[in-house]
């Protein structure tokens, strides 16, 4: 018996296993296409043959364990009981019966606690797409050059950038150009300790703060409202005097307020109030979407006689993949030996700053979809099973005045008691599970009522569907068939 049962269970987790390889195939395809380039080219996911085999053999190892169970209990049959029952097959033994419901419980229990997982992932999802960063993304094109690195010297450098604005100005359809030092939401912060007007400091107080070098119109490029002062013009340049724009946070952390335009500031840790604050902007994200907006002050990138590398936006329509072929050609046109670095569009840049979280929110989604799968294609295995193995005695029941709608019901109050149960535990998973992943959900605190009401109302239809075919068979059993068969 364990040599004609054992081999069955081999071939359907083999079968199992092969399918399994091809859904992860397809995950793997997925995974890399919600990789930001440069992070997909160095990890390299792909389908290892150390992993396939490893999944094949998992995959035959789970045949042997729950392949085992069933064949060794089918060797010691209650013969006696068997026979007087007169079905000439052999008993379903309790065990057997409630490891099974165990088992389908279980998957409830798994399912349901993925869907409400991945049902929080996708809510911080939406929440991270509603955040207003401050700015205007759409129909902007962000890349960087790094002449230093291919051996410009300062004078030289200056002239590229300005020779590249201009080249990018003069694109048909773009209505501005602009630079920056600090690429803008790429998870880069620059800092310095400040001294500002009026703000008294202390051994330990905070006098930190973000900040960018700019071109001129560099508010105006990405939609960040000016609220009093000026922007950078072309005339703040080295030998000008230094100047200073600062936003609402660095206003209000320092002490400024609505009249920071005017005061004097100072970088690093002197005393030296060097830069006059010429204008005050609206806040808008700095390097990160999820984070808050630091206190930030931006300098012009014409009075940096150091700089050996930029970052270039560029305003045009809102379908950029036009630009982002003239911008390839304004760079090779200048100087062809000259790499392009990081050629994308904002909105771009800003999904590859939260990549985590789509990937993350992609990922629990379609392993919660396939666990709900799986849990329903177990239950319906285990009542089409139970339903054959009382076919007996549902035939009694009809006998004797039982109608199709109590049948239905007696099996289906069955997929109630396993979605109650295993839906109770995978709430409670869920929740825990919550808790430890707090840090990376978004605008949650580790659990939400709706989520978990949308869970179990999901998983319940589900069940109840896959439940549906087996009750209804079981309502059309022939009560005088069923006793003649037996």
């Amino acid at each position: 018996l364990l040599r004609q049962l054992l081999p069955e269970s081999f071939v359907l987790a083999a079968l199992g296993g092969v399918a399994g390889l091809v859904v992860s195939k397809w995950t793997i395809g997925l995974l890399n296409g919600l990789l930001p380039g440069e992070i997909a080219s160095a990890l390299h996911i792909s389908l290892h043959p150390q992993s396939v085999w490893f999944a094949l053999a998992r995959a035959l190892a789970t045949g042997l364990l729950f392949g085992l169970f069933p064949a060794l209990h089918s060797t010691r049959p209650d013969l006696d009981a068997a026979l007087r029952a007169g079905s000439g097959k052999l008993s379903d033994a309790r065990a057997a019966s409630r490891f099974r419901t165990g088992l389908v419980t279980s998957q409830i229990a798994l399912s349901m606690a993925l869907l409400i997982s991945a049902g929080l992932f996708v809510k911080s999802l939406n929440n991270i797409s509603r955040v207003d960063l401050g700015l205007k993304v759409d129909g902007v094109v962000t890349f960087g050059i790094a002449p230093s690195r291919n051996g410009y010297e300062f004078p030289r450098a200056r002239t590229l950038f300005a020779n590249i604005h201009d080249a990018l100005v003069a694109v048909p359809g773009v209505t501005g150009a602009t630079t920056a030092v600090v690429p803008l939401l790429a998870g880069n912060n620059w800092g310095n300790s400040v001294s500002v007007q009026g703000f008294k400091k202390g051994p330990d107080t905070d006098s930190d703060s973000r900040f960018n070098e700019v071109g001129p119109d560099y508010f105006k490029v990405l939609g960040v409202p000016m609220i009093a002062g000026r922007e950078f013009t072309e005339s703040d340049v080295l030998g000008a005097p230094t100047v200073a724009i600062v936003n609402e946070t660095f206003a209000k952390k320092f002490g400024l307020g609505r009249d920071a335009v005017g005061k004097f500031m100072g970088r690093n840790r002197g005393d030296t109030l060097d830069l006059e604050i010429v204008g005050l902007v609206k806040d808008a994200r700095y390097s990160e979407v999820k984070n808050e907006v630091p206190p930030v002050f931006f300098v012009p990138v014409k009075q940096d006689s150091t700089m050996g590398q930029i970052h270039f936006y560029v305003r045009g329509p809102p379908d950029s993949r036009a630009l982002l072929r003239a911008v390839q050609g304004v760079v090779s046109r200048l100087d062809p030996n000259l790499p392009v670095e990081g050629l994308k569009t904002l909105p771009q840049q800003v999904r590859e700053n939260v990549f985590l979280d789509h990937m993350i929110g992609t990922l629990s989604a379609l392993f919660a979809l396939l666990a709900t799968l799986l849990a329903a294609v177990g239950l319906y295995g285990v009542l089409s099973y139970s339903v054959a193995q009382r076919s007996r005695e549902i035939g009694v029941r009809m006998a004797l005045g039982a109608d199709g709608r109590s049948v239905r019901g007696m099996v289906l109050r069955q997929v109630g008691l396993m979605t109650l149960v295993g839906g109770a535990i995978g709430v409670a998973g869920a929740i825990a599970l919550g808790r430890a992943a707090r840090s990376m959900l978004f605008g949650l605190e580790g659990h939400d009522p709706l989520v978990i009401a949308a869970s179990v109302v999901a998983l319940t239809f589900v069940a109840f569907g896959a439940g549906y075919i087996p009750a209804r068979r079981a309502s059309r059993i022939d009560p005088m068939q069923a006793l003649r068969y037996e």
